[in-house]
């Protein structure tokens, strides 16, 4: 397709970056959705991390778009950012059902997926170093912030 022939459907270039934007929110929203009735929480978490960092880890331009704001002057619009908001919240949701509801634990929890994101395709593009990180810091992040669990007694 020409670049001519893409302006027949967007007005601009920040209008196809905000439709690639909330395009791909709504698929990583996909991806995710079924963990929410999942039977162990904890074990929904960690597969999560999985979910998110392979998402993150099959497109780079993607991973850049949607998380480190490279395109200067493009910022999302209300209903580009819509999805990202919603895919946001079903991670406090999974977060809550872990027992944990200490607010800063959502900002927590994106700060070591990002950032093990970020280290891979920095790091390591095509390998998997920090990606295979993900069940370790989950397991941290669960040490840390979830409640203890209370042993029964025989």
């Amino acid at each position: 397709m020409r670049a001519q022939s893409l302006y027949a459907y967007f007005p601009s270039k920040f209008a196809i970056y905000d439709a690639m934007f909330a395009e791909s929110n709504r698929e990583l929203l996909h991806r995710v959705s079924g963990l929410v009735s999942a039977p162990d929480p904890k074990e929904a978490l960690r597969e999560r991390a999985r979910i998110f960092l392979t998402f993150c880890m099959e497109d780079l331009g993607r991973f850049q778009l949607l998380f480190q704001r490279t395109i200067p002057g493009f910022q999302p619009s209300p209903e580009a950012y819509a999805p990202a908001v919603n895919a946001l919240e079903t991670a406090r949701e999974a977060i809550r059902a872990c027992g944990i509801e200490d607010a800063r634990a959502l900002d927590m929890w994106t700060a070591i997926n990002s950032g093990l994101a970020s280290q891979q395709t920095s790091n390591d593009p095509g390998g998997d170093r920090w990606v295979r990180l993900a069940d370790e810091a989950t397991a941290m992040f669960l040490d840390h912030y979830a409640p203890p669990t209370k042993k029964r007694k025989p």
